[in-house]
């Protein structure tokens, strides 16, 4: 029979957290390991949860039915889920989880954040848990090794650093994967494009044309970039390459590749740009890049030129313009020798659309400018908008308040959706207020 402990802790929740670790030392030492491992992950649980509440029956003078309870919970999550963690890891509304130390966890819920209640023992407590999960993908973290970018088993990707980089405490991001790609409907609804303009990128999408998604942190370009390859045929074979594997791509043809960073040694890292290379030894009907961040660029621009069409990208900027100039920048750290009039036509020739994607200041996500580039004039990439989102006014609530709008002018890649047998009304272009329209997708193919 455990003891009931020494409660000297100076709140009811310090309490309730000394005594869940002395119960949950106990139960842990009754358990076989090496047993534990050979039984049903089920079963296991239900075996825990008669133990726990068998340690808890011993100190219910200090504990209400509640309390009782809610400590069965917790003890179970702390020994085989991720202890304080595990009922945000199961709340599906919850994008994103930033820990800034034990007693500081947020969560983002439809592009807001929110300080939760979750705390962590202290410190070490926090560690201990960033360390199982790691463990799990085959990742350490320690003072040697104090930081850590995972990819963790359900898709979702894992961002700690601790001391002696983190000075108050471990600081942990957990960027959530969804469980399935959201739909066109869903993005139509959540109102972060108009149908017009999904209907022109899918139609862009199936006519093979390069595409470069652009946008800030959190801002959803991994999200649109799934979403817009679910228009690529099922009959295509399709590379993908990413640093956290996070695409959902849904066709039966995918090779899916991902980067692997150096040991502790300083060996065996395998680069984007390695990736790439090998990518076009494996006969892709298209690749797609995860992100575009460093020298890897040159390459993805040079496989687009070279009879690999239809590929996609995303990358960090804040308008379409931007992107560009940035693109044109991570070309120039992979080649510096070349002339920029030399970089500006691979631009020119490689990149068709970019569109670029915002997260607004309540939250919302929304593509604010589809850009085609329309070759060279002089020096300088050309390049004009299709469609935008122009923002009104906040109303009192908070919500931004703006619309879509089609540019007036009829694309230049209109003649090859043509030649690839899409028909599209050439009113979708028209200037004009969108009115979210119900059309098809992709156009009507002959």
């Amino acid at each position: 029979m455990i003891r009931p402990p020494i409660i000297d802790a100076a709140t009811p929740e310090e309490r309730f957290q000394q005594l869940k670790a002395e119960i949950h030392e106990k139960l842990i030492s009754d358990i076989d390991l090496t047993v534990s491992r050979s039984v049903h992950r089920d079963r296991l649980r239900e075996e825990l949860r008669r133990g726990a509440e068998a340690l808890t029956r011993n100190n219910s003078d200090l504990l209400s039915q509640a309390e009782r309870q809610r400590l069965v919970e917790e003890l179970i999550d702390e020994t085989l889920g991720l202890g304080p963690l595990e009922p945000l890891m199961q709340d599906p509304t919850i994008s994103d989880i930033l820990i800034n130390g034990p007693q500081c966890v947020y969560v983002e819920r439809r592009g807001v954040l929110e300080l939760t209640d979750i705390q962590f023992r202290d410190n070490d407590h926090l560690i201990d848990i960033v360390r199982r999960i790691v463990g799990q993908v085959g990742r350490r973290i320690d003072e040697s090794s104090p930081m850590v970018d995972a990819r963790l088993l359900d898709g979702s990707r894992l961002n700690a650093v601790i001391h002696p980089l983190a000075l108050d405490g471990a600081l942990v991001s957990i960027r959530r994967s969804a469980a399935r790609p959201i739909s066109v409907r869903n993005y139509i609804t959540a109102k972060s494009a108009d149908p017009v303009m999904l209907d022109f990128l899918a139609a862009c999408v199936r006519a093979r044309m390069n595409i470069l998604i652009s946008g800030g942190t959190g801002s959803g370009k991994t999200t649109l970039l799934n979403l817009l390859s679910s228009f690529i045929s099922k009959r295509e074979r399709i590379a993908t390459i990413e640093d956290a594997a996070e695409l959902r791509l849904q066709q039966p043809h995918v090779a899916r590749m991902e980067t692997r960073i150096a040991n502790l040694d300083g060996k065996g890292e395998i680069s984007s740009r390695d990736l790439i290379r090998n990518a076009l030894r494996m006969r892709p009907d298209r690749i797609i890049v995860g992100e575009c961040r460093g020298p890897e660029a040159f390459d993805m621009m040079q496989a687009m030129n070279t009879g690999h069409d239809g590929g996609m990208s995303t990358i960090h900027a804040n308008d379409t313009r931007e992107a560009l100039s940035r693109l044109e920048m991570l070309v120039n750290m992979a080649a510096p020798e070349l002339p920029l009039s030399f970089i500006h036509r691979q631009i020119a020739a490689s990149v068709h659309l970019v569109v670029q994607v915002t997260r607004l200041a309540n939250g919302e996500r929304k593509i604010t400018q589809i850009s085609e580039v329309t070759g060279l004039h002089g020096e300088r990439v050309n390049m004009h908008d299709l469609f935008a989102y122009r923002q009104t006014g906040v109303s009192l609530e908070g919500r931004v308040q703006g619309h879509f709008e089609a540019k007036g002018l009829i694309p230049n890649c209109y003649g090859r959706l043509e030649r690839a047998g899409i028909t599209m009304p050439r009113s979708y272009f028209q200037q004009r207020i969108l009115k979210c329209e119900r059309i098809g997708r992709g156009g009507t193919q002959r």
